[in-house]
């Protein structure tokens, strides 16, 4: 593995930090290979935008249109694994006394690294939601060819993402708030500091006196405000860092 050169500073800051949340965006799971939602649709959904599909309306309209698109993007996840970004956050994980996760990702790949708990601000791509009721369950086949049944009311049941115009889940937004609240130092790892309300949340940290650490390829908004700036693929930056604290705790 190539070298990398960390912050001073940056390594004792987070010895020392009791409480560290990590923030991670689509910057992480692109280094396994996992489309951004931003990027241009190849082959037969060249003709569409995501933000054309992905709202309750589109579903509302043309539901297997919406669904098949979801099931290309299911099967594009299963194909891929966690890259050493993933493995490396969820050993920071283990090493630190109290950490958070939260991700804008819905692909499931922090878990499938070992992450035990992460908050997944814009839900899972391998969930259902009933829109009409709420009923929400995994659904581990990418290959479901029709949006099945909701078994509380009946109605169509879509896939368990957070839709432009829906509103972020409230457990996952309270958690997420107040765990950037408490923390000492925030990691925003792979974001572009642009997405509402995530971007907020090292602002959040930074008001109850956090540390915020920005770990990305290139600068963001975030990028002037942040304590520490770690510039780099996060695959390669992450398990760097968790090689030198494992060095220097006992």
């Amino acid at each position: 593995m190539a070298s990398t050169t960390l912050p001073a500073g940056l390594l004792d800051a987070l010895r020392q930090a009791g409480r560290v949340v990590f923030l991670t965006g689509s910057g992480v799971s692109a280094e396994s290979g996992v489309p951004t939602f931003r990027d241009a649709l190849t082959g037969l959904w060249a003709r569409f935008q995501p933000a054309e599909l992905a709202t309750p309306e589109a579903f509302q309209r043309d539901p297997q249109l919406v669904w098949d698109w979801y099931r290309e993007r299911r099967r594009q996840v299963a194909a891929v694994a966690p890259n050493p970004a993933h493995h490396a956050i969820a050993a920071l994980e283990a090493r630190l006394p109290e950490t958070l996760l939260v991700t804008q990702n819905v692909d499931g790949l922090h878990q499938r690294a070992g992450s035990a708990d992460a908050v997944e601000f814009h839900g899972n791509l391998f969930t259902n939601r009933c829109r009409a009721c709420g009923h929400a369950a995994p659904q581990a086949d990418p290959e479901l060819a029709a949006p099945p049944a909701c078994p509380d009311c009946g109605e169509r049941m879509g896939p368990g993402v957070v839709w432009f115009g829906e509103a972020i889940p409230a457990q996952a937004l309270e958690r997420a708030w107040r765990g950037a609240s408490e923390a000492d130092m925030l990691l925003a790892i792979g974001t572009s500091g642009l997405v509402t309300p995530a971007a907020a949340l090292p602002e959040v940290a930074r008001q109850g006196g956090a540390l915020v650490v920005e770990v990305n390829l290139q600068s963001t908004p975030l990028s002037a405000q942040a304590d520490f700036v770690v510039t780099g693929p996060a695959a390669l930056t992450l398990p760097a860092l968790a090689a030198a604290l494992d060095d220097i705790l006992p």
